[in-house]
This record gives structure tokens, C-alpha cells and sequence, in this order.
């Protein structure tokens, strides 16, 4: 089985702001503004204004080639593969992938502070919103998750990772854990591990190769070799 995780990187070529890069969305706005729940108390319309947009930008937007080849590898690769992804955009499904386990939320899906209901979300949230489940106004999030809060999915991907034979980290800064961590536990578990990215990330040690460049070229370009069974 693959296992593949995905970063920012990888819908960058979409038009989707990374984080990290020196033009990224942490160099524009403070994490601690956008992107913890003390700020969400603090200051609910600054969050919702953030996030509106952002949505508003993801609906417009389309998966790229390297989505697109992820998709054709899960349809057609003969012993599995397991996607989980970094990123809160859905262009892993528009592409076709029909099994994505988001460890970071979802950005068109809301999350009841309160009762923890959650569901898809596709227009803009304000405090007025009243929560479907409990009825209360003011309580409604974006179903992301932010600094200091668990990422979903964890006992899957533990499971996963160390069952997995190939393990390919695609578009990752390897400096976000857990998920930074993950190449370290498929490779104590005998996988062969690969990096795509566009530049050597901060675990590059624990790869066993590194293949650079734009993810709309290199992605395809590994997806067809794995599918045709060569040898890297």
C-alpha cells in the first residue's frame, strides 16, 4: 500500500496561497489572529472574514495535474493507496479521489464550538448563523484545525503508516507535526520513503529519494513510473 501525504505545496499551482513560503499567508497575517481558538473568542467577525474569502476562493478553484495524477494512481494501482492530506482545500475531490482523510479540517464544512456538530459549509459564516444541530447563534467555526487543537484522523493514520510499503510526502514543509513525523515511523517500519516537493524540505534525512521541481510535473511524472512498476 502507498501511503501519500499531501502539504500546501501541492495546490499551490492551483492558485491556493501556501503558508510557509516567503510570500505565503503567515507573512500577512499572524497565526495568532486567524488561526487559534483564543482568536475565534476574541475577535469572531476578524475570523469569519478571513475564512469567507478564503472559501470564497476555493470555490472558484480547480485541482491541478498532480491532483489529477493522484486520483488515476488510487484507481488504478493494484495493492491501495492511502491519502491523507494537510490542506483544508476539497481539489483532492474535485480531481477524483474518493477516499481523503483530512487531518487538518475542512474549509466548506462548519464546526459547532459548542456541541462539536459538524457539516458541509459552502457559504459565507457569521455570528448570526445558528448551529443545525443545537440552535445556538455565535457558535459556528470553520471546521479547520488550528494551532494548539488535535488533528483529526490519527488512529487511522497511525494504523496506516506503519502497514504502508511506500510512504510519499508531496508539497510538505516537514517542519508541521505530526505529520512532519510520519516519514520517520514508515521508514522504522521498512518503507521505502520519497519526497516531491518543490525544494528539499526540513526532514529531507529520512527520505531515500528527492524528486524537485513544480508538483504539476512531478507528480504525474512518479505516478506514471510507480504504475508501470519501474525500479527508481
Amino acid at each position: 500500500m502507498i501511503f501519500i501525504l499531501t502539504g500546501a505545496g501541492i495546490s499551490r499551482e492551483s492558485g491556493l496561497a501556501t503558508f510557509r513560503d516567503k510570500d505565503g499567508l503567515w507573512n500577512k497575517v499572524r497565526i495568532e489572529d486567524v488561526a487559534t481558538p483564543e482568536a475565534f473568542y476574541k475577535n469572531p467577525e476578524k475570523i469569519y472574514e478571513f475564512y469567507n474569502f478564503r472559501r470564497k476562493e476555493l470555490i472558484k478553484t480547480v485541482p491541478n495535474p498532480a491532483h489529477l495524477a493522484l486520483a488515476n494512481l488510487e484507481r488504478n494501482y493494484q495493492y491501495g493507496v492511502f491519502l491523507v492530506t494537510q490542506n483544508v482545500d476539497d481539489l483532492h475531490e474535485k480531481a477524483g479521489s474518493k477516499k481523503v482523510l483530512h487531518m487538518h479540517g475542512k474549509l466548506l464544512s462548519a464546526l459547532c464550538a459548542k456541541c462539536g456538530d459538524s457539516r458541509d459549509w459552502t457559504t459565507d459564516l457569521s455570528s448570526e448563523d445558528a448551529c443545525p444541530n443545537c440552535g445556538r447563534k455565535g457558535t459556528l467555526r470553520p471546521n479547520v484545525v488550528w494551532f494548539g487543537e488535535t488533528p483529526y484522523h490519527l488512529d487511522e493514520i497511525d494504523i496506516a503508516i506503519r502497514g504502508c510499503s511506500i510512504f510519499v510526502s508531496i508539497g510538505t514543509s516537514g517542519v508541521v507535526y505530526p505529520a512532519a513525523g510520519l516519514v520517520q515511523i514508515a521508514k522504522s517500519h521498512g518503507a521505502a520513503t520519497f519526497e516531491l516537493n518543490l525544494e528539499p524540505s526540513a526532514n529531507l534525512d529520512y527520505f531515500d529519494q528527492g524528486f524537485y521541481g513544480p508538483a504539476s510535473q512531478i507528480v504525474p511524472a512518479w505516478v506514471e513510473k510507480i504504475l508501470k512498476n519501474e525500479v527508481f
